[in-house]
């Protein structure tokens, strides 16, 4: 079940005043200070949270480096196969896949420096450009979200009546369906016969499929507490007086309204990232994601499956990338989320 990251905590009561956006509290001491720089400054206080986005960043860098590591440094390609090849570790010649089908470990060298997987190709190599691709996927499709969630929660919650009907029951549609088990059932249509916009096409083993399909299905997570706020704040005084001065519907929405909403979709951007690199290497590892020969962290798990125990550095290397990631960008949207959360103060203190 989806939490809403926005809600408030449990015994606190205190309502945002009208025309505030969440996290714009007034703070002893500080009078005259933006919520943006407040939250900025609780932010540079949470270590852990700090800690844990650099761990991300530095991940982030790393796979942006793919082609540099893998021109300079493995002097290989994530598809190249080395079947056939040797390697010398530690001074011993050794096959980079042994006649029994059985791939090299970890030579910790420049050459397959976390080993080789059944078709001889380098796993260091795959690991950074497989990371590229997830990530990749993770912050497209989070934006697709995002832009849609957006002006399906504006419209639904400002407008309200036939247009709310319409954009609420279809999010309840999409959200009836487990997010895995639907997206495998639009990744596996969409990887046959790709998309067709007419004035251009997606083939199926564009990584853009994946991006659409977990973009879209995770509009809902997002546009249904969105849609909420924006009823209420609709209602608000500020609004009434922009209605007064003659201001039209969109520019409510999008200069009144939309600018009060704005901290619930900074708190959402990490944990949508997040779900969608979740959501991607779910895919992927079940044949419905990125598809073959682009490598990303589910494929390999996938593949590295098949040949637990002989070569476990298949599947744990790419799974504990994958952790690290998501575990890294969750806890910063945590620290996030309580900087811009104007309770946090109230809570640290008592």
């Amino acid at each position: 079940m989806a939490v809403d990251p926005t809600a408030p905590s449990p015994g606190t009561s205190a309502a945002l005043e009208p025309g505030v956006a969440l996290g714009q509290t007034a703070v002893a001491g500080e009078g005259g200070v933006g919520p943006y720089k407040l939250a900025l400054r609780r932010l540079r206080r949470n270590r852990t949270a700090l800690a844990f986005g650099a761990m991300f960043l530095v991940i982030v860098v790393m796979c942006l480096c793919a082609p540099l590591y893998s021109k300079y440094v493995a002097h290989t390609t994530p598809s190249a196969n080395h079947i056939t090849d040797t390697v010398k570790v530690g001074g011993k010649t050794e096959d980079v896949v042994s006649p029994g089908g059985i791939p090299i470990g970890p030579t910790w060298q420049g050459r397959f420096f976390l080993g080789a997987d059944s078709n001889g190709r380098d796993v260091a190599v795959r690991l950074l450009y497989g990371g590229r691709n997830s990530l990749e996927i993770g912050f497209i499709a989070t934006l697709i979200s995002c832009l849609l969630a957006t002006i399906i929660a504006l419209a639904a919650g400002y407008y309200r009546g036939v247009i709310d009907g319409v954009l609420s029951r279809t999010m309840d549609l999409i959200w009836a369906y487990p997010v895995i088990l639907l997206g495998i059932a639009l990744g596996t249509a969409l990887a046959v016969g790709g998309l067709d916009f007419g004035l251009f096409t997606v083939s199926g083993a564009s990584l853009w499929i994946p991006a659409i399909i977990i973009g879209v299905v995770y509009v809902p997570y997002m546009a249904k507490p969105l849609r909420g706020q924006v009823l209420s704040l609709r209602e608000k005084e500020f609004v009434e007086a922009a209605r007064s001065q003659g201001a039209g519907n969109l520019r409510i929405m999008f200069r009144e309204i939309l600018p009060n909403v704005a901290s619930s979709i900074i708190v959402f951007i990490p944990l949508m990232i997040a779900n969608a690199i979740l959501l991607e290497a779910a895919l992927s590892f079940l044949g419905a994601g990125v598809q073959p020969p682009n490598p990303s962290w589910g494929t390999m798990i996938g593949d590295g499956i098949r040949l637990i125990p002989s070569a476990m550095h298949l599947t744990l290397i790419p799974g504990a990338m994958l952790v690290l990631a998501v575990l890294g960008i969750n806890v910063f949207g945590d620290g996030v989320r309580d900087a811009l959360d104007p309770r946090a103060e109230v809570r640290i203190e008592h």
